[in-house]
């Protein structure tokens, strides 16, 4: 019996000193093969929105789109820790609000955790949604459903001021009883001091190799994304170039008559056929 990855076992990793790997999925094929090579969590991110539903940024993805996503992700993973993300403005209308949009997705999404984004102003909907006993993961740095308030997709952390509120910001975080904190387009060094002031595992996004862990977004490491990437993503694979060929030639057999072949064809025996006719 696979044995499954829990908030504990991230807290365990770090302890020991272990790297830890996450990657997003947004669908059940992708979450099984991730999840058959042993990484650790997985995220059903909001970023859906961009490299999965067209959107323009992540504003625009609802708790139905979540839902839905999370539920095919989860049938797909035994291992990996399930995290989804809270998407915008569902823990913005009050804690009552939060639990229960929090709850949807442990319950109907069947994720194991849900991850906010924001500081010391989103802590009460935090602190009430680990008391319904939903272990949630942290997120600070850039938080891209803050896009139209940051004013871009800009590192944070770059001056004293924006560096010590993310420290403070963090330490509020573990305080509250968050299981792991994703840092976003934060200065390496930064990324470091803070890890070594947290008990609690850090997961780097564009912040250097001091954090904990890393995540990537599934679609920019496997070349399936074909909009601008960041700085920080690193290709392993260019399977959108190979679908791009793979459809090409898939066009040009059918259009020359080249496909299907025999081998792809099934046939019907010389009594059936001669019976559409009368048996003639």
């Amino acid at each position: 019996m696979i044995k499954r990855v829990t908030t504990a076992t991230f807290r365990k990793m770090k302890q020991d000193k272990q790297k830890i790997t996450m990657l997003t999925a947004y669908d059940y094929p992708t979450a099984k093969i991730i999840d058959a090579n042993q990484v650790d969590g997985i995220l059903v991110g909001d970023s859906l929105g961009m490299v999965v539903l067209g959107y323009e940024d992540t504003t625009k993805v609802t708790m139905e789109d979540m839902i839905h996503h999370t539920k095919a992700v989860s049938r797909g993973t035994e291992r990996a820790l399930v995290v989804a993300d809270m998407p915008f403005l569902s823990y913005h209308m009050g804690t009552t609000k939060s639990v229960y949009n929090a709850g949807r997705l442990i319950q109907e999404g069947n994720a194991q955790a849900v991850k906010l984004e924001g500081g010391r102003e989103v802590l009460e909907d935090i602190k009430a949604i680990i008391k319904a006993g939903i272990p949630v993961m942290g997120h600070i740095g850039l938080t891209p459903q803050s896009i139209h308030n940051i004013g871009g997709y800009k590192v944070q952390g770059k001056t004293v001021e924006q560096a010590k509120r993310l420290v403070d910001d963090a330490k509020a975080l573990e305080e509250a009883g968050v299981f792991a904190i994703v840092l976003e387009l934060v200065p390496a060094e930064l990324a470091e001091i803070i890890t070594s002031q947290l008990s609690i595992p850090t997961i780097g996004i564009g912040a250097g190799v001091g954090c904990d862990g890393q995540i990537l977004v599934s679609h920019d490491m496997l070349g399936l994304y074909q909009g601008k990437t960041a700085k920080f993503v690193k290709r392993y694979s260019e399977i959108g170039e190979q679908m791009e060929k793979a459809v090409s030639k898939y066009v040009q057999e059918v259009k020359q008559g080249t496909f299907p072949r025999e081998e792809h064809s099934y046939h019907a025996d010389s009594e059936t056929i001669k019976g559409l006719y009368g048996g003639k």
